[in-house]
């Protein structure tokens, strides 16, 4: 069955706000290892597809399958099915009075249930594949954003995801600082992660994508490869927004 090659699968996705139609119908699909960039202009319904994904926004219609599991059954854990999905926000979202290690073991201990010595070894290993095993006894206040938002992907990772979605990850970032998040997402593709990723970085899109989804007006007009979408887009619409972006 195809569908069994997929670890997600979104069919027939909508999402309203009141009469604003955000997402038309949305059929999307990703398979295990593969890294997917999501473009296109603002307002295209980009954020609003991650959001669905995991249920943070619930879809007016259709369905969402992750693991084989849908989430949109009856009977779903969907807190279960959120610590297979790890979500990276714009904002670092950490808590300001807790060390950089407290805000990484706090869903170790209270989700997972680790003890006190199982979750402070998993955060060690985390800011050491992020770089800041120095930054342990550190707080939030004391990081640059890039090391905060790197914090944030480390206390996404620990909870051992199947999958990582990242919404704009470098926006709230000065671009001196973008790229070592850029890095740690590199890092984590050549791991294997499954990602999808809505970013404006297009050179990060050309470089590390397997595949390039374009938006726009809430439905999906066109997906390939990075050469495929920069080099010979097919759509009109595609075609005006790369022709914008590389100007």
């Amino acid at each position: 069955m195809e569908s069994q090659k997929h670890i997600l699968e979104a069919r027939g996705l909508c999402k309203s706000f009141g009469e604003l139609d955000v997402l038309k119908g949305v059929d999307f699909a990703v398979k295990p290892r593969e890294l997917v960039i999501i473009i296109g202009p603002s307002g295209s319904g980009k954020s609003t597809l991650l959001r669905c994904l995991n249920r943070l926004e619930e879809p007016t219609a259709g369905s969402v399958i992750i693991d084989g599991v849908d989430l949109m059954g009856p009977k779903v854990d969907i807190n279960d099915m959120r610590r297979r999905i790890g979500m990276v926000f714009q904002q670092f979202n950490l808590y300001p009075h807790l060390s950089v290690e407290s805000n990484i073991t706090l869903a170790l201990r209270k989700v997972s249930k680790k003890n006190k010595a199982e979750a402070e070894d998993i955060a060690a290993r985390m800011l050491d594949k992020v770089g800041l095993s120095d930054k342990r006894t550190a707080h939030p206040g004391e990081l640059s954003g890039g090391q905060q938002q790197r914090v944030a992907i480390a206390r996404a990772m620990a909870l051992e995801p199947k999958m990582m979605l990242f919404d704009e990850p470098t926006s709230a970032l000065d671009p001196e600082l973008v790229g070592s998040v850029l890095q740690v997402m590199h890092d984590l593709r050549d791991s294997g992660m499954t990602m999808v990723v809505v970013s404006h970085e297009m050179r990060f899109a050309r470089e590390a994508a397997d595949r390039i989804v374009f938006m726009s007006d809430g439905i999906i007009l066109e997906e390939g490869t990075p050469e495929e979408i920069f080099e010979a887009p097919k759509h009109r619409r595609t075609q005006e927004f790369v022709a914008e972006i590389s100007r």
